[in-house]
C-alpha cells in the first residue's frame, strides 16, 4: 500500500462512520514516541470506535560512526495509522488493533572526500566522488497492536494515551558510488555492514508511546 493511499481510505471511513453514527466524534493531538500526532476517532458504540492518525518526528540529520566510518545520517519517520479500538470494559480502557503505512527509514552517507575510507579493515585511497551509503527501511505497511485509554464516548475535553507498536521486520541495503566502486571487494563491504546487519535483524517491533488530548463537540 502506497503512503498516500491509506490517510484517503482512512478518512473515507471515518466519513462514513461519522455519517451514520449518532456519537460524538472528538479530534485530538498527541506527542510521545513517534513524534507529534493529529487525529480524529469516531465512537461506533459504547465498546466499539476507529481512529485515524497522522504521526511525524520530521527529518532528523546527524553524524553517526562505526567501525571507524564517520557516517552523515538522515532520519525519517512518519506514518499514518487507521485503528480500530474495543472497549472491553465499556470504560476508558481499550484495545487497538489496525495497520500503518510508514515512512521509517535511515540514509547514513559516508564520504570519500578526507581522501581515505577503511572498509572492512582495508583502507581504500579515495576521491570527493567515492562514497558508501547504507539504507534502513521498516515495512511501508505494518500492523499496528497497543493498549491504551481513552476516546471512548463522552463529551468535552478528553485524555488518551497509547503504549503498542508497529510489527514488521527492517531491512538493509547498500551502495558504493565513484571509482572506489570497482575497487572495494565484496569480502570487506560484507565484514563492513555486518554489525548494521545484526543490529537491523533485531529490530522486529517500532514501539509507540504516546499521551493526548482532545475535545468531542
Amino acid at each position: 500500500m502506497t503512503p498516500y493511499l491509506l490517510p484517503r481510505a482512512a478518512a473515507g471511513l471515518c466519513i462514513t462512520a461519522c455519517c451514520t453514527s449518532a456519537l460524538a466524534g472528538d479530534v485530538y493531538v498527541k506527542a510521545g514516541l513517534n513524534g507529534g500526532i493529529v487525529g480524529y476517532a469516531q465512537p461506533l458504540s459504547t465498546s466499539f470506535g476507529l481512529r485515524v492518525d497522522l504521526a511525524s518526528v520530521g527529518e532528523v540529520q546527524e553524524q553517526r560512526s562505526n567501525n571507524g566510518i564517520q557516517y552523515d545520517a538522515k532520519l525519517k519517520l512518519n506514518r499514518a495509522a487507521l485503528l480500530a479500538d474495543w472497549f472491553p470494559l465499556e470504560s476508558g480502557f481499550r484495545i487497538t488493533a489496525g495497520v500503518t503505512s510508514n515512512q521509517y527509514q535511515l540514509d547514513l552517507q559516508a564520504s570519500g572526500a578526507g581522501g581515505t575510507l577503511t572498509i572492512g579493515g582495508t583502507t581504500y585511497t579515495t576521491s570527493a566522488a567515492d562514497g558508501l551509503l547504507v539504507n534502513v527501511r521498516f515495512p511501508t505497511t505494518s500492523p499496528y497492536l497497543g493498549l491504551g485509554w481513552g476516546h471512548q464516548v463522552s463529551k468535552g475535553l478528553r485524555f488518551s494515551a497509547d503504549l503498542g507498536a508497529m510489527v514488521g521486520r527492517a531491512t538493509l541495503t547498500s551502495a558504493v558510488s565513484g571509482p572506489l566502486a570497482q575497487r572495494v571487494s565484496q569480502a570487506d563491504l560484507d565484514a563492513e555492514l555486518a554489525s548494521w546487519r545484526n543490529t537491523v535483524a533485531r529490530v522486529r517491533a517500532f514501539p509507540q508511546l504516546s499521551l493526548g488530548l482532545g475535545y468531542s463537540f
